[in-house]
């Protein structure tokens, strides 16, 4: 039976499924001279969302639905974070959406419900609210990638993104069904009461491994990642800029209810499976980014080796590991935000900045947006005092007393290899001379360039006073 009290701990996920189609209902009767109003509409119902999520988060643990939802400060912050990057998504989007004609009321609504299943898959506490959540989530995105419909770069890359994103959602699906075999529950709590006594552990394992399958690609972590470079490169930039960001806190979220709140017993299987898979991906990341010569692509095979380190933190399976990795994947939304907002700052009908080439000289046309880039680009690296240092340094501190030194000697060992892109962009901005038809002008959208500064000095602010954000990650965990 549904309750008050389940409506209640749902309000905000309500409220945004309720907004989503009154603005699809606006959108239909709007004129076109007055879709603007969509736009500021939209940044406003997210808004309003992340201070329901705020001012309602109950000091203790609360259920709902049998359960199936859980609202926790684990999920309190991943929400929170998926609410601003979507915002800022938003803000960064309307010039490049207004110049290319793609200014419809399809892009908020499916952004949108894509935010809705971020914040039903990271509040999952059944194996059925987890494949909910990520089927809405996968679903909305494959419809962004293609929303641009003239061009056949985005009509290549949603195929290819809905294929292998189908091909994972079964294997995911394959492995919840042989836990369920071997257990008898959907639960992920009663999950993980019942794995120690489970009568058949070989099928757990092998559950488990069809799980892990699911995780890492919707991670972008190698040797699942095939799909990361066509999909950022192709889809456009405002969807890049999505996947890029709220997407990884969503498949973070996913991977810590599977992993620890329901298989927490089989850590001593999946912890070296991770270890392995984020060694992979910080080579795979790294060394395949060094040769890119598309910003995106450099930015996708990024993305990858920054997963690495967040599994690095996973694969701790420790308290201190989790709020680790928390950590750094908000750091990376906020990382990746600013890079692709500067891209989309730069970016123009009929020039989408997208060539590493087309940054030459950048410093000598628009000084401000070549200092965000460079911002942008040191905290990626790791550089002291940004933002992505700190983050860097808690996961490998975190291997270090998981006793898995050597994972943490690698990842240190390819945070160095990876300066090396990072700077190439760096010096591209400030060394090289500017060529004809290259990013000669930003943007002047007021709201972009005043939200795209401050989403970049964030970087260093958070970099210097990083301790409130950590404390709220360890208190998630229940550390002090």
């Amino acid at each position: 039976m549904i309750t008050f009290n389940d409506i209640l701990v749902l309000l905000p996920e309500f409220y945004l499924v309720a907004a989503a189609c009154l603005l699809l209902l606006l959108d239909a009767f709007m004129k076109p001279e007055q879709r603007g109003w969509l736009h500021w509409i939209s940044i406003m119902v997210l808004l309003v969302a992340a201070y329901m999520v705020i001012a309602g988060q109950p000091d203790v643990t609360v259920t709902a639905f049998g359960d199936m939802f859980v609202r926790d400060q684990t999920s309190e912050i991943l929400k929170v974070f998926a609410l601003l990057c979507t915002v800022l998504v938003f803000i960064y989007a309307r010039p490049y959406l207004l110049d290319r004609k793609q200014y419809v009321g399809e892009f908020y609504t499916l952004m949108i419900f894509a935010t809705i299943g971020v914040m039903l898959l990271v509040s999952a506490g059944n194996l059925v609210m987890i494949y909910l959540g990520l089927e809405l989530l996968t679903l909305s995105s494959y419809a962004l990638v293609a929303l641009n419909r003239d061009s056949p770069l985005s009509s290549e890359a949603a195929i290819k993104y809905f294929v292998l994103g189908a091909l994972s959602s079964g294997m995911l699906l394959y492995g919840m069904s042989m836990v369920y075999g071997a257990t008898g529950t959907l639960d992920l709590a009663q999950l993980h009461g019942a794995v120690p006594h489970s009568a058949m552990p070989h099928l757990l394992v092998f559950g488990l491994i069809f799980m892990l399958v699911g995780i890492a690609f919707k991670l972008g972590a190698a040797p699942f990642h095939m799909w990361i470079p066509d999909v950022y490169q192709g889809a456009s930039t405002p969807v890049t800029t999505f996947i890029a960001s709220t997407s990884k806190l969503a498949a973070f979220g996913m991977a810590w209810r599977l992993l620890e709140t329901g298989l927490g017993d089989l850590s001593q299987h999946w912890q070296l499976m991770l270890a392995a898979i984020a060694v992979l991906s910080m080579a795979i990341g790294n060394l395949v980014a060094i040769v890119q010569s598309n910003l995106k692509r450099m930015l996708a095979y990024s993305t990858i080796s920054h997963m690495g380190y967040l599994l690095m933190g996973l694969a701790s399976a420790g308290p201190e590991g989790y709020a680790s990795a928390m950590f750094y994947a908000v750091s990376y939304a906020l990382m990746s935000t600013v890079a692709f907002g500067v891209i989309l700052a730069l970016a123009r009908a009929g020039f989408e900045c997208e060539e590493i080439a087309d940054l030459k000289g950048l410093n000598q046309r628009s000084p401000w947006f070549a200092a965000l880039m460079a911002l942008a680009m040191f905290s990626l690296a790791g550089v002291p005092p940004l933002f992505g240092f700190y983050a860097k340094y808690l996961v490998l501190q975190a291997a270090i007393d998981a006793h898995l030194l050597w994972l943490a000697i690698t990842g240190a060992v390819f945070a160095i290899i990876g300066l090396y892109y990072y700077l190439h962009v760096v010096k591209v901005m400030y060394f090289d001379k500017p060529v004809e038809g290259g990013a000669d002008q930003a943007s002047t959208d007021t709201s972009l360039r005043v939200v795209l500064s401050l989403n970049a000095l964030a970087l260093l602010v958070l970099g210097v006073y990083w301790g409130p954000l950590l404390g709220w990650c360890r208190r998630s965990f229940g550390l002090g």
